[in-house]
């Protein structure tokens, strides 16, 4: 569990709350429907005009990376890799079978089943990079998503603000229906740029520096399965990564 994007997000929401309490303000004017309606509702609608089902598909999906984001810990992986490649050196290639079949990650195993395959140095790296690539466009589509709702969110909020005007204009006779109106502008002005700026645009950046992190997993993991086919010492893949950190 990312306690940190937890803990970032309730701050946010809390600091207004209590500043708002602070000046004298009740919590109560801070909950509006209408003005709620108007900003999500009309951010996603935004968002459904805007992309196909399937980048919101893969959105989705990935959003449970920002609570509880997967580890790309490159340490564990370069010894995972030095295993990897003792255990082609004892036992041959085809030994590394029974190992795919217990890796969790899709990508390794089709790595390491190339590998058992007897697939060329070449073949394996393009293969992988093919999946690399898109791997990385999904994820940053993914987080696109996020920066879309970032930008449409307080746009949507002015929105709801001339439209809570309108109502104020519309019933100036009426001294009763002055109040919602007002609240609902401020409010979905409120909504529009609080949600932009304390959750849609800082998950966007979360999700992009978790995008990077995959793909330095995976092109580690890409240069580690190459060496092993060809034949090159497991401690070999320890200089790799040290010229991977270095680009």
């Amino acid at each position: 569990m990312d306690w940190l994007s937890l803990a970032g997000i309730a701050l946010g929401i809390a600091a207004i709350v209590f500043g708002n309490m602070a000046e004298g303000g009740l919590t109560s004017a801070l909950i509006n429907l209408p003005a709620a309606m108007i900003v999500f509702g009309g951010s996603f609608a935004a968002l459904m005009v805007q992309s196909p089902w399937i980048v919101i598909k893969y959105a989705l999906i990935r959003t449970s990376w920002l609570f509880v984001p997967p580890r790309f810990n490159l340490e564990d992986l370069l010894e995972t890799l030095c295993q990897w490649g003792h255990a082609a050196r004892r036992e041959g290639l085809i030994g590394l079978e029974n190992i795919a079949e217990v890796e969790h990650s899709m990508f390794a195993r089709k790595g390491l089943n190339l590998l058992a395959d007897g697939q060329p140095p070449s073949a394996i790296r393009n293969s992988l990079e093919l999946d690399l690539y898109k791997q990385e466009d999904i994820g940053m589509q993914s987080a696109h998503v996020y920066d879309s709702l970032g930008g449409y969110a307080p746009t949507i909020g002015i929105i709801g603000a001339v439209l809570g005007l309108m109502q104020v204009l519309g019933n100036l006779n009426d001294p009763s229906e002055i109040g919602p109106g007002i609240a609902t502008a401020f409010v979905a002005t409120l909504y529009g740029l609080g949600s932009a700026n304390l959750i849609f645009l800082p998950l966007a950046q979360k999700l992009k520096h978790l995008v990077r992190s995959e793909y330095l997993y995976n092109e580690l993991t890409i240069e580690g399965l190459v060496a092993i086919a060809e034949g090159e010492h497991p401690n070999s893949i320890r200089y790799r990564y040290e010229i991977l950190k270095r680009t």
